[in-house]
């Protein structure tokens, strides 16, 4: 059995943890698997958008304790901090349908996500301290997202809190109830979808580069990003689609 299935659909390609067992935690084996999909779909001009989720309770319980607590014996490896960061430079925008449970680096999975949703009932937290770690990397993705006060709370309480709370603190997007999960995560696709995937990637550059630059270097560096665009022949179609009132060449039918 797979432990990573996906499926594409519309343009829509559907990742799903699928350990149930082990609580969809990040082994070496988990990643693998992951690491091929993601990478077969960076490069995939069908896949225009991709949902992580999960099955059974627990969307990503973190690290694998026992493989944590034991050196690799052969076979291949996959760097952690690559995983978390490939979500960044991705061109492709990656939607988190959090059906479960997210704790330890689960939470860094879900951070990483450019638009996240979960069920309300599910719980979060960054437990590491309570195993006598810390949310190392993951805090990479995660503190700027979140206030100093609740950040703070958060890591050295390691408590557990409700999905709700986690959309408050900035996490995720929003927390709603099991049976509005799929019509959320549709509504936020759908949206994504009308956007032109060269767009899409810009905008997920923007996003990742410019909080970093120096003012001026941000202006020069979007000002020639925007002529580009402006010249590209996604911007010539889409504009020449408004003009025109009608559908743009990638917009769904």
């Amino acid at each position: 059995m797979a432990l990573v299935e996906s499926s594409l659909a519309g343009g829509v390609l559907t990742v799903t943890l699928n350990d149930e067992e082990r609580r969809n935690a990040l082994s070496r084996d988990l990643l693998v698997e992951l690491v091929d999909i993601l990478d077969a779909a960076d490069t995939d001009d069908a896949v225009r958008v991709v949902v992580l989720t999960n099955a059974g309770s627990t969307f990503c319980a973190g690290a694998n304790l026992r493989e944590q607590s034991s050196p690799a014996t052969g076979g291949r490896t996959v760097d952690m901090a690559g995983v978390f960061a490939r979500f960044r430079t991705s061109p492709k925008p990656y939607v988190g349908r959090i059906a479960g449970h997210c704790v330890a680096g689960g939470m860094g999975l879900a951070a990483a996500m450019d638009l996240s949703v979960a069920v309300d009932h599910a719980k979060f937290g960054f437990t590491e301290v309570r195993l006598g770690v810390a949310p190392a990397m993951i805090s990479v993705l995660c503190l700027p997202k979140l206030r100093e006060v609740d950040a703070r709370a958060a890591f050295l309480r390691g408590n557990r809190f409700p999905a709700t709370e986690a959309a408050r603190m900035g996490l995720i997007n929003a927390a709603v109830p099991a049976d509005q999960l799929d019509a959320e995560v549709d509504a936020i696709v759908a949206d994504l979808l009308l956007g032109g995937p060269g767009a899409l990637a810009a905008s997920k550059r923007l996003l990742a580069e410019v909080p970093g630059m120096a003012v001026d270097d941000a202006f020069a560096w979007t000002q020639q990003l925007s002529a580009d665009l402006f010249r590209s022949d996604e911007a010539r179609a889409g504009m020449g689609a408004y003009l025109e009132k009608r559908r743009p060449p990638w917009a769904p039918e």
